[in-house]
């Protein structure tokens, strides 16, 4: 694999999300074990704007923290406008980094490295350059709507953190929506309800980087994929917790 098209920009991105990432040793279990150590987050507080009604807090224990690395995919509508048909990410866990002074900075130092690396290059091979070896909760990825016409998100542990668990999913219908607080650069934050599997019963998007296309198109333009980053919240879960740190 050639790094050498990395930008100055991008190395310097690089640089700062090594202090995101802890080494791969501190989430890794003794030798015995080559399952990843993550952190107990029930006692960890969602942060939502001040002000807002679109989202409110859950009535739940938190169950998963992840950071998303991936792209928003758009096609080009008749009226000239981008419209939204899914996106495709990797979620990395963050559990341990909850109560760290950057936690709610991780998202945007992230985006620095994804949004210069080059487009052949994927978030786990990028990650992997900081960490040598993240802890890959799933992937995050759209689906035919299991309630009617459409699409609707899901995130997938099935193939990683809970390989072979086949209940290790949650597809989610949106229940709130707020833009991002920062700049409309970023895609909204926005909370959804399980219709389907096991996973959660809420989950936030939250503290979103990048991800919005340009405001105009020509009809018949080829498929738009816009790099993002976000943290992503997993309330409720159903599924036993596997190799859990003490709390922080």
């Amino acid at each position: 694999m050639n790094f050498r098209a990395f930008s100055v920009s991008s190395i310097l991105a690089a640089a700062l999300a090594w202090t995101v990432f802890p080494s791969a040793a501190a989430h890794r279990l003794s030798s015995e074990s080559s399952s990843a150590l993550r952190c107990n987050v029930t006692n960890v507080a969602l942060r939502l704007p001040a002000n807002q009604t679109q989202l409110f807090q859950p009535n739940t224990t938190l169950s998963f923290l992840a950071l998303a690395v991936g792209v928003q995919n758009y096609t080009c509508s008749n009226t000239s406008t981008w419209t939204n048909i899914g996106a495709v990410a990797d979620l990395f866990d963050i559990s341990c980094l909850a109560n760290s002074l950057i936690f709610d900075a991780i998202p945007s130092i992230t985006y620095c490295a994804w949004n210069s690396t080059p487009d052949l290059i994927t978030p786990l091979d990028m990650i992997s350059v900081f960490t040598g070896n993240p802890d890959v909760l799933g992937q995050h990825y759209y689906v035919p709507n299991p309630a009617g016409s459409g699409t609707s998100p899901k995130w997938d542990f099935t193939s990683a953190a809970y390989k072979g668990d086949s209940n290790a999913y949650v597809v989610g219908a949106k229940v709130g929506d707020l833009p991002a607080p920062d700049t409309k650069e970023d895609i909204d934050w926005v909370q959804l309800k399980s219709v389907e599997g096991e996973l959660a019963t809420v989950v936030y998007r939250t503290q979103t980087k990048g991800g919005q296309p340009p405001t105009s198109c020509t009809p018949g333009s080829a498929l738009l994929s816009v790099k993002y980053t976000s943290q992503y919240w997993f309330f409720g879960s159903s599924l036993k917790k596997l190799h859990e740190k003490e709390e922080l």
